[in-house]
């Protein structure tokens, strides 16, 4: 489980990174993937174990990855 988490802190900081350098705001990424702005806000934190691969999956190809 600890693997997890480290993979889970290393995805998070990368979105955060790629959002921050193409602009976008919490805001606009939770338009982009149809969901709430409190749920990007357990996306990027690297804390939040409950995020699933499907939820990291969105968040990639809202990014255009």
């Amino acid at each position: 489980m600890m693997h997890a988490n480290a993979i889970k802190r290393v995805i998070a900081c990368h979105l955060a990174e790629l959002m921050q350098k193409e602009n976008i705001s919490k805001t606009d990424m939770a338009k982009r993937m149809k969901t709430s702005r409190s749920s990007i806000d357990r996306l990027l934190d690297p804390r939040n174990e409950s995020v699933t691969l499907q939820t990291l999956e969105r968040a990639a190809l809202a990014l255009g990855k």
